[in-house]
């Protein structure tokens, strides 16, 4: 198959993955003609927000409607096998189904569901916080016994390596927000906690509209506190950055209702993920300054 990739979406591969990423790349026409024998596609179309994988919308015929499965290939590494673990194991209660997988070629397929409205749409910010704690609800599991899942700390161990690079110090990243941010990642896993596997990236973007319900997408599948769940939603979208404050801590009191988490304990998660994210974006040569914007702003609310 010819495929006619993005600029941008073929910068973000190299940048991320590096020598596999433009192994990956060169091989991706390919991987798609496999894909499409293997499980039956017609009329693939990739999507028009291509960020780390490949995604597409295909058709088997042997199903009904048109457009009515998704591929997606990416380069084989621990989150892409994870993320099929996980939908592997929620087995579309609360996420979408998977149809087929194979991890070692870096693809699989999944339904397409519909309408399959983002939660992004919705202009009721409020509506949509319910909605997303509805969900994390939905998804929420005890950790499997057995399980290619990712380890919350090792995501964590991110802040060692930030460290690293920057001879102790942090870098272009704010000192305070760092060490704010090391310190209740600390307190948070030296609790007793019951491990539980969650999605590991629940934002808006991630969660769509099918029919009378709403199922995540892109799971990462991680173990750790659930508490950790809201970090990707409380920086998630803000549109031109006004009153974020303000939505953030209405954000925190219905989450802190409906999850029955302490307002206190979302707070720092959602600092602590906000200076997480803006580590990786640094680390991966991308804009790091939003997410680091967002701790700024969250470290001044009081819950």
């Amino acid at each position: 198959m010819r495929l006619d990739l993005p600029s941008d979406f073929v910068q973000t591969i190299r940048n991320t993955f590096a020598e596999d990423g433009y192994g990956f790349l060169n091989d991706l026409p390919a991987l798609v003609d496999e894909a499409a024998r293997r499980w039956n596609l017609k009329d693939i179309q990739p999507v028009s927000n291509l960020s780390y994988n490949f995604v597409a919308f295909a058709t088997r015929p042997e199903q009904r409607s048109k457009g009515n499965v998704v591929l997606k290939i990416g380069v084989p590494n621990r989150e892409l096998t994870s993320e099929m673990a996980a939908l592997r194991f929620f087995d579309g209660k609360g996420a979408v189904r998977l149809l087929g997988a194979d991890e070692a070629r870096g693809m699989f397929l999944m339904e397409r569901v519909q309408p399959g409205e983002m939660l992004a749409s919705l202009d009721d910010d409020e509506a949509a916080t319910y909605i997303a704690a509805e969900v994390m609800l939905n998804l929420r599991r005890p950790a499997p016994m057995e399980g290619a899942f990712i380890n919350l700390s090792d995501w964590f161990k991110g802040f060692e390596k930030l460290r690293a690079r920057f001879e102790g110090g942090t870098g272009p990243l704010e000192k305070s927000l760092v060490e704010r941010a090391e310190r209740a990642v600390r307190e948070f896993f030296s609790e007793e906690y019951a491990p539980m596997l969650i999605h590991g990236d629940l934002h808006h973007f991630n969660i769509l509209s099918s029919k009378d319900r709403w199922l995540a997408i892109d799971p990462k599948g991680v173990i750790g506190p659930a508490a950790y769940e809201v970090g990707p939603l409380l920086i998630n979208p803000w549109g031109n950055g006004t009153k974020i404050s303000q939505h953030t801590e209405r954000r925190i009191a219905i989450l802190s209702e409906r999850l029955g988490f302490e307002r206190e304990r979302i707070l720092e998660w959602g600092l602590a993920h906000a200076v997480l994210s803006a580590w990786w974006s640094l680390d991966d040569n991308m804009d790091w300054t939003f997410a680091m914007a967002c701790a700024g702003i969250f470290s001044e609310i009081r819950p």
